[in-house]
């Protein structure tokens, strides 16, 4: 498995992951997927701002993608990151999801930031908590009943990483 940046050439793929996951899962609150326009645009931006948006690709084909970009816009975030990871409904546990957010925090260190967030949708999906938890998140947070879709409420829990020094100094 090759994990690379992303390109225009994946954004057919990581369209049609996203799709799948707005449309049947609980981990995005967006309830409309978003067509190859603006996934375009939201790569973009992400790239744009000198932050990464990963693919994880085998023989071809894109199994999952992950980015991450500053927490908030506020300049006070500077240093915070928040991640977000969507993989392929047939492949997922099979270590696709970890070696992708295990890329994203080197090079969230890399470029400065010193703490990064995973906002994950439903206190239900154990799959992305327990990936997050693996990697040395841990819990900051619940915000109950703060969506619904499909029907239901759902929650929102909050995981954080140091990264590097974390809050330990202040940046130079």
């Amino acid at each position: 498995m090759l994990i690379r940046d992303a390109g225009p050439a994946d954004v057919p793929a990581i369209t049609a992951i996203y799709a799948h996951h707005v449309l049947h899962g609980t981990g995005t609150f967006e309830e409309e997927a978003p067509d190859q326009a603006e996934m375009t645009a939201r790569l973009q931006r992400v790239q744009g701002n000198g932050w990464a948006w990963l693919v994880a690709e085998l023989d071809g084909q894109v199994l999952g993608y992950a980015y991450f970009s500053q927490l908030r816009d506020r300049s006070a975030y500077r240093f915070s990151a928040e991640d977000s990871i969507y993989i392929r409904d047939d492949i997922r546990g099979q270590g696709v999801g970890k070696a992708l957010v295990a890329a994203l925090l080197e090079r969230a260190e890399a470029v400065g930031f010193r703490q990064m967030f995973a906002v994950v949708g439903d206190s239900d999906n154990v799959g992305s908590i327990g990936l997050h938890v693996s990697l040395g998140f841990r819990q900051a947070g619940v915000l109950k009943a703060a969506g619904l879709k499909f029907g239901r409420w759902l929650d929102v829990v909050y995981l954080q990483r140091p990264l590097g020094l974390g809050d330990r100094d202040l940046p130079g």
